[in-house]
């Protein structure tokens, strides 16, 4: 039986590119609110430097709030990570899914992740590698390079 599978990004993707920061307890009442539509993945956050995306500095707060949620045994929270040091903040937080982001063009890549397409793609096998090893699911489209499939 085929299914489709619905990423909600719009606490994250949606809320990173306000010309504001979006105050955490807003972020909280979004994520609350988006939890009783039945989605099943919810993309919170993302762990990236607060000097790029500043909108994202309150990601410690988020995931504090998601390992308390209720629906944290029935939805999946995923958060953006770009690179090893965004992993690993991710796995001290417990999150069972990742999602990486890659561009095809080296200007968007370099506004976008401060890296070269080659760097990216370098950054990424890391990141899956270590990622698939410790159980966590990977989201990119970025795998399908390195033979993996998840």
């Amino acid at each position: 039986m085929a299914s489709v599978r619905i990423v909600e990004v719009s606490p994250r993707d949606g809320l990173q590119n306000e010309s504001f920061f979006v105050p955490t307890r807003l972020k909280q009442q979004i994520i609350n609110r988006l939890t009783t539509t039945g989605l099943r993945t919810i993309e919170a956050t993302s762990f990236v430097s607060p000097k790029w995306i500043p909108q994202l500095s309150d990601s410690a707060e988020i995931m504090a709030f998601l390992s308390t949620h209720p629906q944290k045994e029935n939805i999946v929270f995923p958060v953006l990570v770009p690179n090893m040091r965004g992993l690993n903040e991710a796995i001290k937080w417990g999150v069972s899914e990742v999602a990486i982001f890659g561009s095809a063009s080296e200007g968007f890549s370099k506004a976008n992740i401060n890296c070269s397409v080659e760097e990216s793609l370098a950054r990424f096998r890391e990141v899956c590698e270590l990622a698939l090893q410790k159980g966590i699911r990977v989201r990119g489209y970025v795998l399908l390079l390195f033979g993996c499939w998840v």
